[in-house]
């Protein structure tokens, strides 16, 4: 006969009821926690030492979700924040907290959700801009009024809002230069009487609008993202965008997407140029590419002094996109094999070795899941291997296809210490050691954290 549970049962608020909280620390993800008569909360726009008034939007069984409508007695910590923007919600804390908490939640997820010790957690290594760094944007189109009546506008989703934008003058995130064609965009599209895609009734044209910069080129590249239509006079926009190639999308889907539909060159090159470690890589419009040029340096940097080449090994580079980490550690490696389910990006990848005269780089699409098999039996186990998966990290099936292919050291290049610490501790099981990570800033204003981890067969 099994024993009743007698825990107590945490109270769950009524849903947009208002309350007033005290906020205890920051979440992943960057939400402030706060506990209401035992009841965890995450709390949008609120820090740590904040009392404020929120709205409850989600109540789940163990949690819930609320936004801040008013500050009642701000932190110690909070500072005024410098821009209206949606895509900074960290600038209201002073960036040495910044950096202090992100070391603090790499350290905490390693510890807490992979169970691990005994590895040493080197120094963030602060961003060398803290304002101005993304060498890539992407605006969406709305509507301020009436669908009738109301002036297109040009800028961001509201935090937890999918169809309300929120009009942007300035991007502080943006440089100045890509600020004044964002600003040719929005100029030509209002003066043609285009209008913006509703996303609740799906009627309208304009859905968003990619701007591309090359940081150390020049070079800008401006893709245009609309409803299929022939609205578009494709001469008169050609005629009234600065940029070095201008690209057209047509896509119909419901989900907010830039990366899928039918593209069209309208003007310029397909493909944008961008100097990074020494090497020229050309980026298609669709490709991923580190948002942050200045910092991706000192990311592959680092990576590239854990991997420890010598000058023979077999270096795979699994999520190779269109070859950056790779090519970057290509110098000191014997050989390099790059794999990738992007087609167009392995395209590029070959391109940017031909570009840059590296002849021992190979290249293939496919699935790591199921290619990394016959990756090894084609080219041999590899000596070291490095990842820079998406934000989910590595699959199970695929931590277990590199255990089996042995290499020797693993650098796992993560955008979310909370994958990365599962996995870490998957390998951990199968005979590596954590021996170290760093985090890098590479989004400042942001929660978002990267870090590079070394892990060496024992």
């Amino acid at each position: 006969m099994s024993t009743p549970d007698t825990t107590p049962r945490k109270k769950r608020p009524d849903r947009f009821i208002e309350l007033e909280l005290t906020i205890d620390s920051l979440a992943f993800g960057g939400n402030g926690v706060a506990r209401h008569d035992g009841y965890v909360l995450f709390v949008q726009g609120a820090i740590p030492g904040d009392k404020v008034r929120a709205k409850v939007t989600k109540t789940k069984r163990d949690y819930g979700e609320a936004i801040t409508l008013e500050v009642l007695q701000p932190s110690p910590d909070r500072i005024a924040p410098v821009a209206q923007h949606p895509g900074a919600p960290w600038q209201i804390l002073p960036y040495e907290k910044q950096l202090e908490i992100k070391t603090q939640q790499v350290d905490d997820a390693l510890r807490r959700i992979g169970k691990l010790a005994g590895f040493e957690l080197e120094p963030i290594v602060p961003a060398l801009e803290t304002w101005r760094y993304r060498n890539k944007l992407e605006y969406s189109f709305g509507t301020e009024g009436t669908a009738e009546r109301g002036e297109l506008i040009f800028g961001f989703h509201a935090p937890g809002e999918w169809d309300r934008i929120v009009q942007i003058d300035d991007c502080l995130l943006a440089s100045e230069r890509g600020n004044a064609v964002r600003d040719q965009v929005l100029r030509f599209c209002r003066e043609q009487g285009l209008t913006a895609y509703d996303r609740r009734t799906r009627r309208g044209f304009l859905r968003n609008c990619v701007v591309r910069e090359g940081r150390r080129t020049g070079q800008f590249q401006v893709r245009l993202v609309t409803m299929p239509g022939d609205d578009l006079d494709q001469d008169a926009f050609a005629k009234a965008i600065d940029c070095d190639g201008l690209l057209w999308t047509q896509y119909d889907g419901l989900g907010e997407t830039t990366t899928s539909g039918d593209t069209t060159l309208i003007a310029g090159r397909e493909y944008l140029e961008e100097e990074l470690s020494g090497m020229t890589y050309r980026v298609s419009p669709h490709a991923f590419f580190q948002v942050n040029t200045e910092m991706s340096e000192k990311l592959y940097g680092i990576a590239t002094d854990y991997a420890a080449l010598a000058g023979f090994e077999r270096l795979y580079d699994l999520y190779c996109g269109i070859g950056t980490v790779g090519l970057t550690m290509s110098p000191r490696a014997g050989e390099l094999w790059g794999l990738e389910i992007v087609e167009d990006a392995i395209a590029d990848a070959i391109n940017n070795a031909r570009l840059n005269e590296i002849d021992n780089a190979h290249f293939f699409a496919g699935d790591v899941r199921t290619a990394l098999r016959l990756l090894v039996d084609k080219a041999g186990s590899p000596d070291v291997v490095v990842v820079d998966p998406p934000r989910a990290g590595l699959s199970q099936k695929v931590v277990r296809r590199i255990i089996d292919a042995s290499p020797k050291r693993l650098v796992y290049i993560s955008c979310n210490p909370t994958t990365l610490a599962p996995n870490a501790a998957q390998f951990v099981e199968a005979g590596y050691v954590l021996r170290k990570v760093r985090p890098v800033d590479m989004f400042p204003q942001t929660p978002h954290i990267e870090c590079v981890a070394l892990l060496e067969r024992a």
